[in-house]
């Protein structure tokens, strides 16, 4: 297992960027691009793209969005438009620069969203997506799972662990995100309509106990997708299915790429 640095500029800012290359990988299989959520970097994935891509044979694409991780910070704070600039304007550059025609979108939260967002834009470009917790409105529960964030935030160590993927960042990531989707202007967001035009396979993850998110989540994106769908719903598990469990994850999307010949 290799893991290569991908250099990536986008007019913004340097990303930071790393291609996985499995043992026996076989290069006509599409390969998979890790979408981190709201509060995610490459090293917050932990090994999950190296078991994911090794068990598959594929090669990986993960990268630290611009302002996360190790990229460079953002010239300006996000505003209610953060997931469509990230699936119109920089994810199709990124892909661009890393040599990605034909990707499996293997996203989790606001990384879900912004897959899905891609696929709907770019419908002919995706071989399938892989969307964990995803948000494509906005619910009482998701406004409350990040109130609790934002207090955890003031009293517990939250800023010092984020402090440690995101280093002096890590309070303009946590901002942006709590701030923003909070922002009474953004309340109305819904991507429902937008990703009608998604054709390609869709898996689509949630935990039941999510705290920022329920079950009408993945009945939404079910029923607006125009191509084949696949719902799955876990039963004790929270917004991080790929950590709470991985196996289940990785034999899933196994099974899930396989049925659809993808």
């Amino acid at each position: 297992m290799s893991r290569t640095p991908v250099p990536i500029r986008l007019p913004e800012g340097r990303l930071e960027a790393v291609r996985i290359v499995p043992e026996g990988s076989q290069p006509g299989l599409a390969p998979i691009v890790f979408l981190h959520d709201a509060l995610g970097a490459v090293s917050l994935w932990r090994d999950l793209p190296e078991r994911l891509c090794g068990a598959l044979g594929r090669e990986g694409l993960a990268f630290d969005r611009l302002g996360f991780g190790r990229s460079d910070p953002r010239p300006v704070p996000p505003d209610g438009r953060f997931l469509e600039v990230e699936a119109t304007e920089r994810l199709p550059e990124i892909l661009r620069q890393a040599g990605v025609t034909r990707p499996v979108l293997f996203g989790h939260s606001d990384g879900a969203s912004i897959a899905l967002l891609f696929a709907a834009a770019f419908p002919a470009v995706p071989a399938a997506v892989v969307s964990i917790a995803a948000h494509v409105f906005i619910e009482d529960v998701t406004l409350a799972g990040i109130d609790e964030t934002a207090r955890a935030w003031e009293r517990t160590d939250l800023p010092a662990r984020l402090g440690r993927h995101h280093g002096e960042k890590a309070e303009s990531v946590f901002r942006g995100w709590s701030e923003t989707w909070r922002d009474p202007r953004f309340r109305h967001f819904s991507a429902v309509e937008a990703i009608r035009s998604v054709r390609c396979p869709v898996l689509v993850i949630q935990g039941e106990k999510d705290e920022y998110g329920t079950v009408a989540q993945v009945e939404a994106i079910a029923t607006a997708v125009s191509g084949p769908v696949r719902p799955l719903v876990l039963p004790g598990i929270g917004h991080f299915p790929h950590r709470e469990d991985p196996g289940r994850i990785l034999a899933e999307t196994e099974r899930f790429l396989s049925d659809f010949g993808v």
